[in-house]
């Protein structure tokens, strides 16, 4: 029954899911509460609540973008693989890299690959900042999304190197946003980017509210961003 539930949920999105991929949803869930239990991975453990509010919630893009016109993501600051995994599940098309900076969430990230046969998806461990100065990297992506808490200012220093030109970097919010968004608007500009419009939504059959802050690449990013590791974070860009 609850299966039937994600999918009547990802039907208002326009998903229709293959058997297969139920059965990598299905398979995904069980890993991350397996491992779970040796590392933290997340705070949701219940089949439903695993599908809104990290499968569901990651899908949810398809709000705002046709996924159909991209080839390469990069998600920035993944944790347990949320959006990048769901997004190659139901897009398998797509290209995929996933960034974190912890080493264990990679391992676990890497067997979720290979339990589910995924194929052109590549875990790397390491900081966003360090990453985006390597050439193979920095401007290479049609898409960057970034589930990762944190202020605006400081994801978009993150995550708009690695766009390229006339490439989008979406950013998945929740809760009251208008203020952070005026603060970060400098930012966005100071790397080459302008906010292209702002979705607020609740989730299908609930009332978790989020929101998509969508930001067109215009320009390339000025060669010293992003600033060394940390400092995004302590001193964003205002």
């Amino acid at each position: 029954m609850e299966e039937r539930i994600f999918d009547r949920k990802l039907n208002q999105l326009g998903i229709v899911l293959t058997e297969e991929m139920k059965e990598q949803f299905d398979r995904y869930y069980e890993m991350l509460v397996e491992w779970n239990k040796v590392m933290n991975l997340t705070g949701i453990t219940d089949y439903d609540e695993v599908n809104d509010k990290h499968f569901l919630d990651s899908l949810a893009i398809a709000k705002v973008q046709d996924m159909g016109k991209i080839s390469t993501v990069i998600d920035i600051g993944t944790g347990a693989g949320f959006p990048g995994i769901p997004l190659k599940i139901v897009y398998p098309h797509l290209k995929v890299t996933l960034l974190d900076s912890l080493n264990k969430r990679i391992k676990f990230l890497n067997c979720v690959i290979q339990e589910l046969s995924l194929e052109n998806i590549t875990a790397l461990h390491g900081r966003a900042e360090d990453y985006a100065k390597k050439a193979e990297y920095r401007e290479s992506y049609d898409l960057c999304v970034s589930r990762a808490v944190a202020n605006l200012a400081t994801l978009s220093e993150y995550c708009l190197p690695y766009v390229e030109k006339g490439g989008l970097f979406i950013s998945y919010k929740s809760g009251e946003i208008d203020e952070e968004l005026q603060r970060s608007e400098k930012a966005f500009s100071i790397l080459g980017g302008k906010v292209e419009s702002v979705e607020k939504f609740c989730l299908p059959d609930s009332d978790i509210a989020r929101s998509f802050v969508k930001i067109r690449k215009e320009r390339n990013t000025p060669g010293k961003f992003p600033r060394k590791a940390g400092l995004p974070a302590k001193e964003p860009l205002h």
